[in-house]
């Protein structure tokens, strides 16, 4: 009964950044779950990468990377399908490939940095809303009690006080996130970068340019 009370207080900003919170809480534990390095960087495919000796190894490097769901996992397997290529362009494809992975551990982040701006900004348009029903009431009424003024504008302030609270950890988790996914888009690069080197210098095809 309370929150529906309060609801009803906020308006319709309260609603729409209830909605936000929702959204953000579940782009929150989702990236959690999804950015965790056992699962972007599988160790399994670590080890099968480091066992690579030549191209009698690329069944078993393959057979390891599509049994996981990892973007790491996804970067060695093209690695292995170009390492005959000139070095110069199993780097270009390679990075392509990294980009596209990138891409994905990024998803949501723009959500949440959405979600950040957003909800203060909805929060402050219910307070501006709240105070000009306050200053209708007063134009038509007068102060008269001021403890039914004083209960007005904290009612307006409601939709502040939520938009702040969904805001701040959407934005500290957007950080987060994004550090993290730069960290492990780092680390990717320089083991992707290293296998390919040993796979095409394991099948004596390496070209430098």
């Amino acid at each position: 009964m309370w929150l529906s009370g309060e609801i009803v207080q906020g308006g319709w900003t309260l609603v729409v950044i209830g909605l936000c919170s929702v959204v953000a809480a579940g782009v929150i534990l989702e990236r959690i779950y999804a950015l965790r390095r056992a699962r972007v960087i599988a160790p399994e495919v670590a080890r099968a990468l480091d066992a690579y000796n030549d191209g009698d190894s690329v069944a078993a490097v393959l057979s390891v990377c599509n049994k996981n769901r990892g973007a790491f996992a996804r970067i060695a397997a093209a690695i292995v399908e170009m390492r005959r290529l000139e070095h110069a362009q199993a780097i270009e494809r390679m990075r392509a490939v990294g980009r596209v992975e990138l891409e994905k551990l990024e998803r949501g982040l723009t959500v949440l940095e959405i979600i950040a701006a957003a909800t203060p900004l909805l929060g402050l348009l219910g307070t501006v809303l709240g105070m000009m029903d306050v200053f209708s009431v007063i134009t038509t009424e007068g102060i008269g009690d001021p403890q039914v003024l004083a209960g007005g504008i904290s009612k307006a302030l409601i939709t502040t006080v939520a938009g702040l609270s969904v805001a701040i950890p959407s934005l500290a988790f957007h950080s987060l996130f994004a550090r993290r996914v730069g960290a492990l888009g780092a680390e990717m690069q320089d083991l992707a970068t290293a296998f390919l080197l040993r796979a095409q210098h394991a099948d004596g095809d390496i070209t430098r340019e």
